[in-house]
């Protein structure tokens, strides 16, 4: 059992009902959960219980119930009297219990099977005939989010399991140490949209409920079968990475919007180095001053429109216009002109790329 604190609740919940005082102890007699106190007391006598052929004994006064899990003895239940009722209650207890210990060993297997789906250390037939076993629909849509959160991932974990403990096809896990994986099944007419939404209400809940204010979350695309899982998860981590690279300002990033960003992140460091080289012949676009840092990142939001940006910069076009001939002079670049705003932007980003790949190898 994952927690002492499922069987505690368990037999609270019956005392509750039957007024019969409850304990749960292991092989050893050590108590696990309990409704009484003094359970010390019955070390000796479990001890000899579980040596015994008897499934259940009357002992001192209680009813003693072993509990089996696959026909391997896991625990053995106390229940307090010796009358007919407190048989009946103990035996209803005891298969609560082990209706419990089914119910995690299938929540536990799911996991185990969900985390080598996404690393893919399945082969294909075992993927099939593990999911029919655990009952998971192999031909549902689904996309994979990867949560990175800087809070105790543990609270963040159950604050995501919390969200989607009702959805019993979609499944929450992780992987490593830092991120936190959702399995999402996607409804046939869901789009990109609603699925972004999802994202959305995830950084908003662990946001307020695990106190988080820096977390990321990136999403793959939406696969058909069960062995594509994996293609999703991978997409996701590259979109995680990619995003803090060229889309820090945005706390949500999906592979599908990654753009030019994406390609960018598969080129070796020496290509992008001979690339900037011949491109500023040994200077950089970074060691521009932040004003026309400022003016060329303008530019490209408002799509090369010289008005629109001299007017969200507040200055005068023929300021503007002045700005872009001298950057000209320095670079040999007309940003007006369509190939050379592409190059500028391309370089711009590669520039960051090289910056981001020299601080992680420190």
């Amino acid at each position: 059992m994952k927690s002492n604190q499922i069987l505690q609740n368990t037999i609270e919940g019956l005392k509750a009902i039957t007024r019969v005082e409850l304990c749960i102890v292991d092989t050893d007699g050590k108590s696990l959960a309990t409704t009484f106190k003094d359970t010390d007391n019955y070390e000796t006598t479990v001890v000899t219980f579980v040596d015994s052929e008897a499934d259940s004994q009357v002992i001192s006064g209680s009813q003693f119930f072993k509990i089996f899990d696959e026909q391997h003895l896991e625990y053995v239940l106390i229940a307090k009297g010796t009358s007919d009722d407190v048989y009946m209650i103990g035996k209803m207890a005891v298969f609560q219990i082990q209706s419990l210990l089914v119910a995690y060993k299938e929540r536990f297997d799911k996991d185990n099977f969900i985390k080598n789906l996404l690393l893919d250390n399945l082969l294909r037939v075992d993927i099939y005939t593990r999911a029919k076993k655990l009952h998971i629909d192999t031909e549902v849509r689904r996309v994979v989010y990867i949560i990175e959160t800087n809070s105790e991932k543990d609270s963040a974990l159950e604050t995501v399991k919390t969200l989607f403990a009702s959805k019993t096809r979609d499944f929450v896990t992780a992987v490593d140490e830092k991120n936190i994986i959702l399995v999402k099944e996607v409804k046939p007419n869901e789009t990109f949209e609603e699925i972004e939404k999802v994202a959305n209400t995830v950084l908003d809940m662990i946001n307020s409920e695990a106190m988080s204010k820096q977390v990321h979350i990136a999403y793959g695309t939406v696969v058909n079968d069960i062995r594509e899982v994996s293609k999703s998860y991978k997409e996701a981590k590259l979109a995680l990475d990619v995003g803090k690279i060229f889309y820090s300002d945005k706390c949500i990033v999906g592979y599908s919007n990654l753009g030019i960003g994406r390609l960018i992140y598969q080129l070796p460091l020496p290509l992008c180095q001979m690339f900037i080289k011949e491109i500023f012949e040994g200077t950089s676009p970074d060691e521009l001053d932040d004003e026309t840092l400022s003016t060329i990142n303008k530019f490209f939001e408002n799509s090369l429109n010289v008005s629109e940006t001299s007017r969200q910069l507040y200055i005068h076009r023929n300021t503007l216009v002045y700005r872009l001939d001298k950057l000209q002079k320095t670079t040999g670049l007309d940003l007006r002109v369509f190939d050379d705003a592409i190059t500028f932007k391309i370089a711009l980003m590669v520039v960051k790329y090289m910056k981001y790949m020299d601080a992680d190898n420190i």
